[in-house]
């Protein structure tokens, strides 16, 4: 039963990663000013998935602003690149509204938006901590809209702009022992659907990006799920790199949805379609 960060607000314990010798060129200020190069926001950017895209958008020429809490991881992603850390606690009052406001100084435009910070929690949810409840909802669904309401305006007046909604599949089927964290993704899907109905015409859109297991996160060399062990020989862990790649052609692309890895899409249609036998191969395969 063990409250776990994905790059996001609440970064898990462990010992603190070595800045490289030769950092990026990170600032955490700087003057108002509008790039030519196109931005992206990534949230979530000191590790996992959130690193991952951050290092692809930038192997692609954009302009980075990396948010995160923890300063040496959000600096060792922005390495090599011209990226601007931000560090900050999106959970934390007020924290999305400060984000986007640097942001928009910083450079005067956000392109996209990689809303990547999250949080879970494994274990009966009988058994969880009220505050711990709070917690999940407050950075994986709160914050998450929060932000897209601070950063929206400025892309809506651009005529132009996309958001990029991290989900995961738990979202969609439901995963037992993360009962909160499949209802903060589950919120997510059904935001970015509504959303997307509502900027219709304007020249934004939102991509709702469904990665299954992501890992592997190793300690004493075994997978981890959400904190726990994870011990399934199937389906394996998707790796950051690949979801990254599923981001990056989705923005790309324009769409409105991305599966990593593709099969993905198949539990949710039989749920969709066949909620009886998606229900009976709960108790084997969820």
């Amino acid at each position: 039963m063990t409250l776990t960060g994905s790059g996001s607000a609440y970064d898990p314990p462990g010992p603190t990663p070595r800045v490289p010798a030769a950092p990026a060129r990170v600032r955490e200020h700087g003057p108002a000013r509008r790039l030519d190069r196109r931005v992206v926001l990534v949230t979530g950017a000191s590790s996992g998935v959130g690193a991952a895209t951050a290092r692809r958008f930038a192997m692609d020429g954009w302009q980075l602003l990396l948010n995160g809490r923890d300063r040496r991881c959000l600096e060792q992603t922005a390495s090599g690149t011209s990226a601007l850390v931000l560090p900050a606690d999106l959970a934390a009052p007020g924290g999305p509204r400060l984000l986007a406001q640097s942001a928009l100084h910083a450079t005067g435009r956000i392109d996209v938006l990689f809303a990547g910070a999250g949080i879970g929690w494994t274990g009966p949810f009988a058994a969880m901590p009220h505050t711990d409840i709070d917690r999940v909802l407050a950075l994986d669904l709160n914050a998450t809209l929060h932000l897209v309401r601070e950063v929206l305006p400025s892309m809506i007046a651009a005529g132009r702009g996309r958001v990029v909604l991290l989900g995961s599949v738990a979202g969609c089927v439901g995963v037992r022992e993360e009962a909160v964290h499949s209802a903060a993704k589950a919120g997510l899907a059904a935001f970015a659907d509504a959303l997307r109905q509502e900027l219709r015409g304007t020249g934004v859109g939102v991509t709702f990006v469904v990665p299954g297991r992501v890992g592997p996160t190793r300690r004493g060399g075994r997978p981890t799920r959400r904190g726990g062990p994870y011990d399934r020989a199937t389906p394996r862990p998707v790796s950051p790199g690949c979801v990254a790649r599923e981001v990056w052609e989705a923005v790309r692309q324009d769409r409105d949805e991305a599966y990593a890895p593709a099969w993905r899409t198949l539990p949710v249609r039989i749920r969709t379609l066949a909620p009886a036998v998606y229900r009976r191969l709960l108790n084997p395969f969820g």
